[in-house]
């Protein structure tokens, strides 16, 4: 599998103000978003508990059906054992928790380098793949 979720570890995220990043609040509802997503180049989501999962509803929702191109990322409670289906769900970069190594990051696509259905990047699922 083509990893292409990008992981960064706390201290390399950056929050600084910047115009064309939108922080949306996990309980915001994408489809009301009153921006233009094309001014937009990160949306940052979420997850204040990593038992809270309404930022994968929300990225599938910004890739799928608003098409948005940019960067997804996710931020808060992030740990290694979501990051599979960070990416399943339309996020493109994750911000790791303080102190969680982001080395170990790359055994859990290792060990899930395959999925039958497809998802919010890859629509078709495997069966089709070769069609």
């Amino acid at each position: 599998m083509n990893r292409k979720l990008n992981i960064l570890a706390a201290e390399e995220h950056i929050d600084d103000g910047d115009p064309k990043v939108l922080q949306l609040p996990n309980d915001a509802d994408p489809l009301a978003i009153e921006v233009c997503l094309e001014d937009i180049e990160r949306i940052d989501l979420s997850f204040p508990k990593f038992t809270d999962g309404r930022a994968y509803s929300q990225a599938f929702l910004l890739r799928r059906r608003l098409g948005f191109k940019g960067d997804i990322r996710a931020t808060g409670d992030v740990l290694i054992d979501q990051l599979v289906q960070m990416e399943r769900t339309g996020f493109s970069s994750a911000v790791l928790k303080e102190g969680v190594d982001a080395t170990d990051a790359q055994r859990q696509f290792d060990r899930f380098s395959a999925f039958y259905q497809g998802d919010a990047v890859k629509t078709a699922p495997h069966f089709a793949a070769g069609a």
